[in-house]
């Protein structure tokens, strides 16, 4: 037997979370071809692997990071997925992605684009149609597979512009094709964002209707769901459900967690109650027993998982979710152009009014009135809760790292006046980071506990490829961090099972055939690493920073990453459509 590359006695965590065992592994054509002794085996390459482990490439179900593969510098702002070993990223994620662009609202897509690009990607964006776009980011050739999704709130945004009405049979009739032209140009499913505009708009027959198209092209249907609020957040994950099982699809629900919303006057106690044990485990550390508040959700999921029903949930290792300043606002106020939202902002007796719905908003379900939008976190969770993430002007760029309430007493605003002043100043292009306490917070921390330690959760990055202002440190370490500090350190789970969660486990779940696992006939996407060194020294204050311990990263038998660094023209990587899975 001749291979191109043999793995010499690696310890095999091979993606089933089995115990880890020692053999050579044998890469021709791109595949693992031999597990076994390949001493006398010919090879264009041995890798001396006796004091290393070798596990499959790590699957990331949840990312936007295709958001910068039609850039010419891609491969340098995806360097950190590929040196923590993502080898695989599913993007297109919470209704959003490049494309289809709608000949009816591509100025809509084009600011939305915008605000996460930090400038007009026009030149940049030059496809029309969704396959259009795949075989466009192809093209230059790709450092890692890559899955996409179509975008639901961007099909909605075709058939109804920004409308916020419920679809009516006419819409949906419009969206159908859009959706199974998707599906046939290579999305491997559909994704929703029913907590952002305009996803948030729809209902359950509008998704019904969409989902049995899913069905027809045997994909899936993943959903960033409607509410994660502690009182709304089993109905959102239940319409899901009822969805998927109506439709005959897998469901993937994105990033299960649990916010606190109570009534007053236990959602003002229950802010403070938090923040002050935050204060003081920081100030002393003590014994801290955190049972999971998403266990009886975990346990539905693991119910119908074992009913055969096929449905997946992700969860990421931080404590701190990010997104757009606008999606604190109210939907009403985000309809029309970015000069138009801007405006509204500008204008005071509309900014009164904005402020008003925010503190008087009850969001409560299904979360589609005007004032009754779930991602109302300034209510849910108060004005100190989100936390400049990214800008794109220099004299703002003081205020990276810090919450509104901080940039009010500084400035000598309310925390709300001082979000909507850096808005206008940003032209629209800010992004937050939102938790309850602070980014890096280990109180938060512990909480996270359970989900992510459980047996039908994938872990994920939902990373944001930025070209400005801060990362979320999971860009740098979410796959390093989670197997370091939860199963090597703390021993919450094993190794081997830990790795099932990052490889195995997302391929099943989203359908993504022949990897994830290390078996012959599977893809040689593998990352070679030393499990004593394995770990990150990013925070969320100092997050660029690469992984320890990873010394190779290949992707479909081609070497990304060795000792001697990363290797961007080393194109590897697949664009994964659908039929390929």
């Amino acid at each position: 037997m001749a291979f191109g590359i043999i793995l010499e006695n690696p310890l095999i965590y091979d993606g089933s979370g089995r115990v880890p065992f020692r053999n050579d592994v044998g890469i021709q054509d791109g595949k693992i071809t031999a597990v076994g002794d390949l001493s006398a085996a010919e090879a264009d390459l041995r890798i001396p692997a006796r004091d290393l482990a070798v596990c499959p490439g790590f699957i990331d179900p949840h990312s936007h990071a295709e958001l910068a593969l039609h850039r010419p510098d891609a491969a340098s702002i995806l360097e950190p997925l590929v040196r923590q070993g993502i080898t695989t990223f599913v993007g297109g994620n919470c209704g959003v992605t490049l494309g289809p662009i709608s000949d009816r609202n591509e100025d809509m897509q084009f600011e939305f684009f915008d605000i996460f690009m930090g400038g007009d990607q026009r030149d940049l964006v030059t496809w029309k149609t969704f396959g259009e776009m795949l075989e466009a980011l192809e093209a230059p050739g790709l450092n890692q597979n890559v899955a996409i999704l179509a975008p639901h709130g961007m099909i909605r945004s075709h058939a109804m512009g920004d409308e916020s009405r419920l679809a009516e049979k006419a819409d949906i009739e419009i969206m159908k094709p859009q959706l199974a032209a998707c599906l046939e140009e290579g999305a491997i499913g559909m994704s929703t964002g029913l907590m952002y505009f305009p996803g948030l708009c729809s209902d359950d027959k509008e998704l019904l209707e969409l989902a049995r198209v899913v069905h027809d092209f045997d994909g899936v249907f993943t959903s960033h769901i409607r509410s994660y609020n502690s009182d709304t957040l089993g109905l959102a994950m239940d319409e899901v459900f009822s969805i998927g099982r109506r439709a005959e699809v897998p469901v993937q629900i994105s990033h299960l967690f649990w916010v606190p919303h109570f009534k007053e006057p236990w959602a003002s106690l229950s802010k403070q109650a938090v923040k002050a044990l935050s204060r003081v485990y920081n100030y002393k550390p003590f014994p801290l027993p955190l049972a999971s508040a998403t266990r009886p959700y975990l346990e539905k999921v693991a119910k119908l998982v074992d009913e055969g029903f096929p449905v997946g949930v992700d969860s990421m290792p931080t404590t701190a979710g990010f997104t757009h300043l606008f999606a604190f606002f109210p939907p009403w106020s985000l309809r029309g152009s970015m000069k138009a939202i801007l405006a509204r902002l500008a204008d005071p007796e509309t900014r009164k009014k904005i402020r008003d719905s925010i503190e008087n908003g009850k969001p409560t379900w299904p979360h589609r009135d005007p004032d009754t939008w779930s991602m109302n976190l300034f209510n849910v969770m108060g004005w100190d809760c989100a936390f400049v993430m990214s800008v794109v002007s220099e004299k703002n760029k003081r205020w990276v790292g810090k919450n509104f309430v901080q940039i009010g007493k500084e400035t000598g605003k309310h925390a709300f006046d001082a979000a909507c002043d850096l808005a206008l100043e940003e032209s629209g292009r800010v992004l937050i980071f939102e938790t309850a306490t602070y980014p890096g917070d280990p109180v938060v921390e512990l909480s996270l506990k359970g989900t992510l330690c459980d047996p039908n959760v994938s872990i994920a990055t939902d990373t944001i490829p930025l070209v400005f202002g801060r990362p979320s440190h999971l860009t740098y370490d979410c796959f390093p961090k989670f197997l370091s500090e939860y199963a090597r350190n703390k021993g919450y789970i094993s190794l081997a099972e830990g790795i099932r969660k990052c490889t195995s486990l997302p391929a099943q779940q989203l359908g993504l055939a022949n990897r994830g696992r290390i078996a012959p006939g599977y893809w040689a996407d593998l990352v070679v690493f030393s499990p004593p060194d394995l770990g990150t020294t990013a925070t969320a204050e100092n997050p660029e920073c690469f992984p320890t311990g990873i010394e190779y990263v290949l992707v479909n038998g081609g070497i990304v990453v060795d000792p001697r660094g990363y290797h961007p023209e080393n194109r590897h990587g697949k664009m994964i459509r659908r039929g390929d899975r």
